[in-house]
Parts: structure tokens; sequence; C-alpha cells
């Protein structure tokens, strides 16, 4: 087979404890999905879960003990941080029930949802899509993923960033409106989940914006830690 033009590589992120990668299918993201937050962004209530993509060639690969950098992206003067557990598939599957959602993870990693939040406003005003402000090019930074069977209780870790050594969010992965199962039952209802996806999961309150030159140190417990420079 040949192609007019050579394949990119496939966007792979390191696996805790072995030399295999994991590779990426496609990025789903929760939307307000912890209670204060959606307060925080004018909402309020457990609304049925809602979820917006990011391309897999947007997920910027951060190795073990190592800073990542991100651009500080085009047409923005307000970009968001936001920390997330990150829940990666391993076994794909439709109308997937939540009291079955565990055998299809693989594993779970901290990742960050950057966001262009004045873009993303302004589309919401306008009643368009608000793709340019979440699913633009390296807005989705992501740290190892730690296998399942060590990870520990990721349903009740606790998750923190921080911003030049300052905290910024700090909550538990239990305040989900929607936990992880119930994520994974609702959003296996309207797409055909793929080994190699991955699920932002949603973040909690204290969300703010980063400037050229912020250093982000965020982590969920038992997973690590995640460090991002904006450059």
């Amino acid at each position: 087979m040949s192609f007019v033009f050579t394949p990119p590589a496939t966007v792979s992120v390191p696996v805790v404890g072995t030399s295999e990668r994991f590779p990426v299918h496609r990025v789903y993201c929760v939307g307000r999905n912890y209670e204060e937050h959606a307060k925080e962004m004018g909402f309020t209530g457990r609304e049925p879960p809602f979820f917006f993509l990011k391309p897999a060639d947007a997920v910027v690969v951060v190795e073990a003990g190592q800073t990542g950098t991100i651009p500080y992206p085009s047409l923005t003067k307000n970009l968001h941080h936001e920390i997330e557990l990150v829940v990666a598939i391993g076994k794909g599957g439709k109308d997937i029930k939540a009291a079955d959602a565990h055998k299809h993870i693989y594993g779970y990693a901290v990742g960050l949802d950057m966001t262009r939040r004045d873009l993303q406003g302004e589309m919401k005003k306008q009643g368009r899509p608000w793709c340019i402000g979440k699913a633009y090019d390296h807005s989705a930074p992501i740290g190892p993923i730690t296998p399942a069977a060590q990870a520990g209780d990721v349903a009740n870790a606790e998750l923190y960033l921080q911003v030049n050594g300052k905290d910024r969010q700090r909550s538990h992965v239990s305040k989900l409106i929607w936990n992880i199962a119930e994520t994974i039952e609702h959003l296996s209802a309207a797409w055909e989940l793929q080994p190699g996806d991955l699920i932002y999961t949603g973040t909690p309150e204290g969300v703010a914006a980063v400037v050229s030159g912020d250093t982000m140190v965020s982590e969920v417990k038992g997973l690590g830690t995640l460090t991002v420079k904006v450059a």
C-alpha cells in the first residue's frame, strides 16, 4: 500500500513499569463533572453528562520525571488549566453497563484539559460549537499511564494543581458528579469505545488563567505528577 504522503506516527503514552506504550485512538472529555466547578461556570445540579472530543494529536505526552512544554496558543488572552483524572480504555464495547465498566479500563493517568476560555465563551454566546476553545493543538497534556491493578483507590484519590508552587485546584475524585463507571456507561451509549480511547473525566473548581513562563504541577494521588510549562 502506498500513501500520497507519509502517515503521522501513532500518538502513544508510556505505561508505568513496562517498556510498552499505550496507542491513543480518541480523546473524550466530560464537561462540568464536579459540582463546584459547574457552579463557578454558572451552572448547578446533576445535569445529564455531556461530552466533547479532542483530536489524538492534541495530546502532549510528558514522560515520567520530565517537564513538558506547551506553547501559549494563538487567538486567546485567557488560557485556563483544568486538571483531570484520565481513564485509559483497554477493551472496547458498546452500551457498557456501569457494573461492567471496570472490565474495560486498562489504567489511569493525570491529564490537563487546557482551554482557550475566551474563545469558548464567545462560541457559547453565539450558540456555536466551541471546538476552537477546547480541541486545539497541544491542548491535552498527559503523564504516564498506571495500569489499573497498580493504581490503588483511584475513585477516592486526591487531585490537585499548582501554578508556580501555589495551589489553584484541590479536590477528590470521589466528588465526581458522574463517577468513572457511570461515565463509561453514558459514553458507550453514544459511541462504541475502542482500545486506546482516553477519557478526561472532568475538572474540579479553581480553574484559572496561566501565562507564558508559568509552570503547572498536577497530581492524582497514586498516579505520579505531571509537570508542564507554558512557553
